[in-house]
């Protein structure tokens, strides 16, 4: 195996782990204000820095390892199924849909482009995060819309719940990888 591939499963790995241990924590924090499962939660995170780091390939396997972790040794909530598979495997994997603007970050982050690298990783950050919030919405929506308060739509409260802690999750995250990256030197990128 060359070493640029063994550098990249061993990433994979350690970021799918940190974002697992990331995870943990904020359920931890907050299990009790999102009953039904979802937190503030900054484990996107790895899943982003590997998306942006090896593009759309490492993003999407870093969030479906990430989601493998959740599902076969976390606490997940499931409930039916094709519910567990779309709020874990599917989710997490969606969020490497970041990496579709791997390419374009590393010039702006190279070419020294604060202001684009800025706009990228708010824009990769909305992909990735809002894909994995349409994940949750249609499962909140399809499975857990008997939670919704009386003469509350069910679309309405799965999209509100999700909400609640997606938005505040991923601007968390897109502060956290703009930070991370203006720390790091051009060639780790």
């Amino acid at each position: 195996m060359d070493r640029k591939r063994t550098l990249f499963l061993i990433e994979m790995a350690v970021f799918a782990a940190l974002a697992y241990l990331l995870d943990l924590v904020s359920n931890f924090i907050f299990s009790r204000i999102w009953p039904q499962g979802g937190s503030v939660s900054i484990a996107m995170v790895p899943v982003f820095l590997m998306a942006i780091r090896w593009g759309l390939k490492g993003g999407l396997l870093t969030g479906f390892l990430f989601g493998l972790l959740q599902f076969a040794i976390g606490m997940p909530k499931i409930y039916h199924p094709v519910q567990g598979i779309v709020d874990y495997l599917v989710a997490f994997t969606v969020v490497g849909f970041a990496g579709l603007l791997s390419g374009q970050i590393k010039i702006a982050f190279r070419d020294g482009d604060g202001k684009r690298l800025k706009k990228l990783i708010v824009w990769a950050v909305l992909i990735g995060g809002g894909l994995r919030y349409v994940a949750h919405f249609f499962t909140g929506w399809i499975f857990f819309g008997s939670y919704a308060p009386k003469n509350i739509p069910a679309s309405w409260f799965s999209l509100t719940y999700n909400g609640s802690y997606m938005i505040p999750s991923m601007i968390l995250c897109i502060i956290l990888i703009i930070l991370i990256l203006s720390a790091i030197p051009k060639r780790m990128l």
